[in-house]
């Protein structure tokens, strides 16, 4: 469907918060008990080191953006009791992944020529395959194959796979993003669904669960339809609660060409405002699914195959949390604000829960999971 390509012109950052403000987005629901792991200053220090060896950062601003993603403080909420080590090797990649979604993905040169993306991803992809290292690698490559080596030494070749297979999905989702934006083209609900399900991260970031907590689940409970339901859906819920927490930063950016209030909004004649109400509904009803197939479907999973799904949990309230007080997302300015410590008002109850009709994911309410 196509749309206007143009997107509108940026906000002051001020500006961008006032709007958000004046529209006033529903509280978030999310029954999900806080967890975070005791390690996480610990292994923030040891990530920002990290991340100045690395040198993928192409200055001080942008340094200072990476390190203002409170990386560690993220995926301490996934893995609550990972082993440090664990943990450390999981928040490098976080703190690679939003750096390079903000210099490749949503902004510059790459994320506007189609043609240069696609090869220039295939060869961060081979990086992370191939164990041996390559001289042509740029910092971004050379950056993720250390990773990769990192994770060969603490994953089993199991776990080690299904990360790389989740991060080509990722990088594919990615492509289709830039691909509509480079065509004008503003995707159904249900294809940005779809596209949202891989090009937010989510599956390599929840992949990384049995790595940081050294857990292998069977291929019968994680190839299953119920964990492949479950998955998905802490995707979807994380991705939804991102399309929110980003909008402030996406309007002082140029970078609002495709989120859900946008394909809501061409779906919908409307405001934004109603379009923030209608996300939220169709966010709460993904949740509660997730919530009661997790309820019925747990008692019965190996202990592996559980811890996996408790961190699925973990990361939906972990990152709603993390979203709601970064600096990532609630800086005003050109440069990173320092972290607040606003209490969070959450939702008592959902504004939905009834089952979602659209084909790419009815199959998750299917009574047979």
């Amino acid at each position: 469907m196509p749309y206007e390509a143009s997107t509108p012109a940026p906000l002051p950052p001020a500006e961008a918060a006032r709007v958000m403000a004046d529209l006033q987005p529903p509280p978030l629901f999310c029954p999900i008990d806080p967890a975070v792991n005791p390690a996480a200053q610990r292994v923030e220090q040891r990530a920002v080191a990290w991340v100045d060896e690395a040198g993928f950062c192409a200055d001080p601003s942008e340094r200072a953006w990476v390190i203002a993603t409170k990386s560690a403080d993220f995926y301490a909420r996934f893995a609550p009791h990972a082993g440090e080590d664990g943990l450390l090797a999981a928040v490098l990649w976080v703190y690679w992944g939003f750096a390079f979604d903000d210099a490749r993905c949503d902004s510059g040169h790459f994320s506007h020529h189609l043609a240069e993306f696609v090869p220039m991803a295939a060869r961060v992809q081979r990086a992370l395959e191939r164990p041996c290292p390559d001289a042509a690698d740029d910092a971004y490559a050379r950056a993720l194959h250390d990773i990769a080596t990192r994770f060969r030494r603490t994953a089993t070749p199991v776990q080690f796979h299904r990360f790389v297979a989740a991060h080509r999905a990722w990088l594919a989702g990615v492509t289709w993003q830039i691909a509509n934006q480079a065509t004008g083209t503003m995707p159904s609900l249900e294809d940005y669904i779809t596209m949202r399900l891989h090009s937010a991260g989510g599956e390599p970031t929840f992949a990384m669960l049995e790595i940081a907590n050294g857990m292998e689940v069977p291929a019968a409970e994680m190839d299953g339809p119920a964990l492949r339901a479950l998955t998905e859906m802490a995707i979807l819920t994380a991705a939804l609660d991102n399309d929110r927490h980003s909008l402030t930063k996406e309007l002082s950016r140029r970078q609002t060409g495709q989120n859900v209030y946008t394909v809501l909004l061409h779906r919908h004649a409307g405001s934004l405002a109603e379009a923030m109400h209608e996300a939220a509904r169709l966010r709460d009803r993904v949740l509660c699914r997730f919530l009661r197939l997790r309820e019925t479907v747990r008692p019965r999973l190996s202990t592996a195959a559980g811890c996996y799904v408790d961190g699925l949990a973990h990361g939906i309230r972990g990152n709603a949390e993390w979203g709601l007080r970064v600096p990532r997302y609630l800086s005003r300015g050109f440069t990173p604000d320092e972290p607040g410590d606003t209490p969070i008002t959450w939702a008592e109850g959902p504004l939905d829960d009834r089952p979602l009709t659209l084909p790419t994911v009815a199959w998750w309410w299917d009574p047979e999971l």
